[in-house]
C-alpha cells in the first residue's frame, strides 16, 4: 500500500504495526492520565474548581461508620417466624383458626379465616443477648451477639417480581438505579482497578439484570455480575476480562488507542455522559485484567479457610465460595458486594414454598455454614468494624398455612439482620404483632432501610440525588427515614 504526496513522488504507507510503534511513547502518558484522573478530580473538587453539580465525584456528607456493604439475598422469602421472629402464640394457637385481613387472593378488605401452623422447627435462646434463633440456623446461631434484628420489616409487592426489585431499586413502578449503583455513584470504588459494585451469580429473571442496573445514572455505575445462577461458582468468570490472542503490551498499545480516539470525540461532543461512563469503564475494565484473575483464584486460601465457609462439602460447597469470594471483594476495596441465593430449578425462588415449607432445612444447610464463615473470617481479619453485612430476602411468609404445610408470601411484616461496623449487636430492634403477620412496633419499612443504609456509608438520603428528565431523583424517592435506633 502506497500513498501519494503533493510532489506525485510515491512512499512506502506507514503500516497500522508502524504507527502503533512510532505512538507507543504517548500511550504511557494516556494510561498515567486515566489512573492520575480520579484524583485530579477530587482535587479539584476540594479546591472548589469543580462545581457542586459535578456529582460523579461526591464526597460522603459526614462521617461514615463503615467502608462497604455485604448484601446476603435470600431470593423466595425465608420465613421469618421459622427462623428469627419466635412467636410463643403461633405455637400455642397451632391448627386453630384466625381471621386475618389483608390475605392474598382474597379481597384485601376482607376478613378471612385461616389456620395457624406453628414454626417447624425449634427456637432456642443464644448468646448473652438471649436473642431466639430456630434450629434452621445453628451456625448463624453462634453469631447472634454480633448481629442487629430488624423484627419490623414491611415494603411494598406482594409478588416476587416487585417485591425483589424493590427491595433492589426503591421503585415497582419505572427503572431506577439499583442500591448498588446509587452507592457506587455516590462513594466510587476503594480500589481503582475493581468495580465499586459486584453481584455473584445474580438471578436472571424477578427483575434480572435491573437488579444490578444503573438505569439512567452513568453507566460505569452498574453492578459487574460475577457468574450465573444456572452455573457452579467455581466456573464463574468475569466475562471478556482475559485475551488469549494479545499479549499484555500489545493490548495496553491497544486500548492507548482507543482511549484517545475516545477523548478525542468526548472533546469534540462536549459534555456526553455515555461516551464519559464508557471511557471510566474501560480504564477500569483494562486495569482489572490484572488485579480480578487472582483476586477469583481461591487456591492460596488455607484449607482452615475452605473448611470455615464449608467449601469441602458437597452441600455448602458452591454458596461457600460465593461467600469467600465476597469475603475476597471487600478486602479488595469493592464498595458494594451482592451474594445471591437465588433461582432454583424451574426458576422458582428457592425459598418459595407454597406447599412444602419442610424444604426450607435444604435451603438454610446451603448457607448457614457459608454465612457463619463469613461473619467469623470478617471478624477475624478487622474488617466486620467497617464492614456491613446485610442479610434477607424481598419479604417474609405468613404464620398460617397455605395447603397442608406450606406458607404464603408475606410482604406486611419479615425480619432482616445486619452486622457489623455502626450498629448495636446482640439488639433486636422493631416487632411484629403475636403471630408475625405484621409489622406492628417500631415499623421500618424498605425506604427506611436504604436511608439506613446510606446513613452508615455517611451519605444523606435526601441529598444523594441525580438529575433526570426534569426533576431530581434519589433511591428513596421522597420517602424513608433513618433508624438511628439500632445505630452505636
Amino acid at each position: 500500500m502506497k500513498y501519494r504526496t503533493a510532489s506525485n513522488n510515491f512512499h512506502p504507507a506507514l503500516t497500522r504495526r508502524a504507527a502503533l510503534q512510532r505512538m507507543a511513547c504517548g500511550f504511557g502518558s494516556l494510561a498515567l492520565g486515566g489512573m492520575l484522573h480520579d484524583q485530579w478530580m477530587r482535587d479539584a473538587k476540594a479546591a472548589g474548581t469543580i462545581g457542586s453539580g459535578d456529582k460523579s465525584w461526591l464526597t460522603p456528607h459526614f462521617q461514615p461508620r463503615v467502608k462497604r456493604v455485604i448484601f446476603i439475598f435470600m431470593q423466595g422469602g425465608p420465613s421469618h417466624v421459622d427462623s428469627f421472629d419466635y412467636k410463643p402464640k403461633l405455637v400455642a394457637d397451632h391448627d386453630k383458626t384466625i381471621q386475618f385481613q389483608g390475605v392474598r387472593f382474597n379481597n384485601f378488605r376482607e376478613m378471612v379465616d385461616r389456620r395457624m401452623m406453628k414454626p417447624l422447627w425449634d427456637f432456642k435462646q443464644y448468646g448473652e443477648s438471649g436473642r431466639y434463633v430456630s434450629d434452621l440456623f445453628p451456625n448463624i446461631a453462634r453469631h447472634v451477639d454480633d448481629l442487629c434484628f430488624i423484627h419490623s420489616l414491611h415494603t411494598e409487592g406482594v409478588a416476587h417480581g416487585p417485591a425483589t426489585l424493590f427491595l433492589h431499586t426503591g421503585s415497582v413502578n419505572m427503572v431506577r438505579p439499583s442500591v448498588g449503583s446509587w452507592i457506587s455513584y455516590g462513594l466510587g470504588s476503594e480500589n481503582e482497578n475493581m468495580p465499586a459494585f459486584v453481584t455473584i451469580a445474580p438471578p436472571p429473571r424477578m427483575g434480572g439484570p435491573q437488579n444490578y442496573g444503573s438505569a439512567f445514572l452513568p453507566a460505569a455505575h452498574q453492578g459487574t455480575p460475577i457468574g450465573r445462577v444456572e452455573q457452579p461458582i467455581r466456573d464463574a468468570k468475569i466475562k471478556h476480562l482475559t485475551n488469549q490472542r494479545l499479549s499484555h503490551e500489545e493490548q495496553r498499545q491497544q486500548f492507548g488507542l482507543l482511549q484517545s480516539l475516545n477523548r478525542a470525540q468526548l472533546e469534540r461532543a462536549g459534555n456526553e455522559n455515555q461516551l464519559e461512563a464508557a471511557i471510566q469503564s474501560f480504564e477500569t475494565a483494562f486495569r482489572m485484567q490484572s488485579h480480578a484473575p487472582e483476586l477469583m483464584d481461591m487456591s492460596s486460601e488455607s484449607k482452615a479457610t475452605l473448611d470455615l465457609y464449608g467449601i469441602n462439602e458437597k452441600v455448602t460447597e458452591d454458596f461457600g465460595r460465593q461467600c469467600l469470594m465476597a469475603r475476597r471483594m471487600a478486602e479488595s476495596g469493592v464498595r458494594y458486594i451482592q451474594v445471591n441465593y437465588a433461582d432454583a430449578d424451574g426458576g422458582n425462588p428457592r425459598w418459595d414454598q407454597h406447599s412444602n415449607m419442610p424444604k426450607h432445612e435444604q435451603h438454610a444447610r446451603a448457607v448457614d455454614l457459608p454465612v457463619s464463615g463469613l461473619l467469623t473470617d470478617l471478624k477475624a481479619r478487622g474488617l466486620l468494624e467497617d464492614t456491613l453485612v446485610w442479610f434477607g430476602g424481598e419479604f417474609g411468609r405468613t404464620p398460617f398455612a397455605q395447603g397442608k404445610d406450606g406458607r404464603d408470601h408475606n410482604p406486611a411484616g419479615f425480619t432482616m439482620w445486619l452486622a457489623g461496623g455502626g450498629v448495636k449487636p446482640g439488639f433486636a430492634y422493631g416487632a411484629t404483632d403475636e403471630y408475625g403477620y405484621a409489622a406492628m412496633e417500631n415499623k421500618v419499612h424498605m425506604h427506611d432501610m436504604h436511608a439506613t443504609l446510606l446513613h452508615l456509608l455517611g451519605m444523606d438520603h435526601e441529598k444523594l440525588t441525580y438529575r433526570f428528565a426534569g426533576r431530581d431523583f434519589r433511591l428513596t424517592d421522597v420517602h424513608g427515614r433513618v433508624v438511628s435506633d439500632i445505630m452505636v
